[in-house]
């Protein structure tokens, strides 16, 4: 417990950081009581801690107005910006995240009937994700003018140097088309715009859908639905949108009393509890 105060009243890390270290002690005490049972009783005492309560944080996300905004910043008609449109509109149609969208090649991509984009996902993971029409034409056009430099083992999108994007190049190029998009309509981007923020967007715009959260979650490649509950969590609009549904259910099953109805009420009432 020492060490747990000491983290986050002296080392000033976060209430998440000290759950982190307790849940590694926990597993570490699993382990000694598995293999040196005689000390259950002291082992069982850091068992027994309980994780520190945190702040649910709220999701960032942009609105399809916001993200159409975004996406139709870069100038399409440039090398450069056809490249850029192409990965602002992977990166959301897929919900990728920005490691699974640098480490994609040429072949990972399906042009069939419905278009698909295979994502190496945490773990080693592979999931299929589809993508839309208009996706998936941005991307076959830049792949065109990028015949010379593109085989089929080459990653699809490079930078200047003609390697390997960052994760910080990724996250420059979104805070550049971030800024041109923020200036035509500043009311759109109520949140600081960061990789991650598109793949939040996707999940959130799904669920506003009615797409099911399973699904959801297959589409992110989440280990556990419990994780993706969170988009529902702290979404307002889907809140108020079914508040509204409700309200309306209850509205209908309204029914008006007649005057003999309520002097019989209120008869029982009075004989009953007064």
């Amino acid at each position: 417990m020492d060490f747990l105060d000491y983290l986050e009243n002296k080392a000033h890390c976060s209430v998440n950081t000290r759950n982190q270290r307790l849940a590694a002690l926990k597993s570490f005490s699993s382990y000694v009581i598995r293999t040196n049972p005689e000390y259950i009783d002291n082992f069982n005492q850091i068992l027994n801690i309980k994780v520190k309560r945190t702040e649910t944080k709220i999701v960032p996300y942009l609105t399809t107005e916001g993200i159409k905004l975004l996406l139709s910043a870069p100038n399409i008609h440039s090398h450069n910006g056809l490249r850029d449109t192409a990965i602002l509109s992977l990166m959301y149609e897929s919900g990728c995240r920005v490691q699974e969208l640098i480490d994609l090649k040429v072949e990972d991509l399906f042009f069939q009937n419905t278009d698909v984009v295979r994502l190496h996902g945490k773990g080693n993971k592979i999931r299929l994700v589809p993508i839309s029409r208009n996706c998936s034409n941005i991307i076959k056009k830049y792949i065109n003018i990028s015949s010379k430099n593109l085989e089929s083992n080459n990653f699809l999108f490079t930078n200047h140097s003609k390697k390997q994007f960052t994760r910080a190049g990724i996250a420059y190029l979104l805070n550049k088309y971030e800024k041109i998009a923020r200036k035509q309509d500043p009311t759109l981007f109520t949140v600081k715009v960061h990789p991650h923020v598109l793949r939040h967007s996707k999940a959130m715009h799904l669920l506003e859908n009615g797409v099911n959260l399973i699904y959801i979650r297959d589409f992110l490649g989440h280990e556990s639905v419990t994780t993706t509950e969170i988009y529902a969590k702290c979404n307002p609009e889907l809140k108020r949108k079914y508040l509204s549904q409700n309200s309306k259910l209850i509205e209908e099953d309204l029914v008006e009393y007649n005057r003999n109805e309520k002097d019989e009420l209120l008869k029982w009432l009075k004989h009953n509890i007064l």
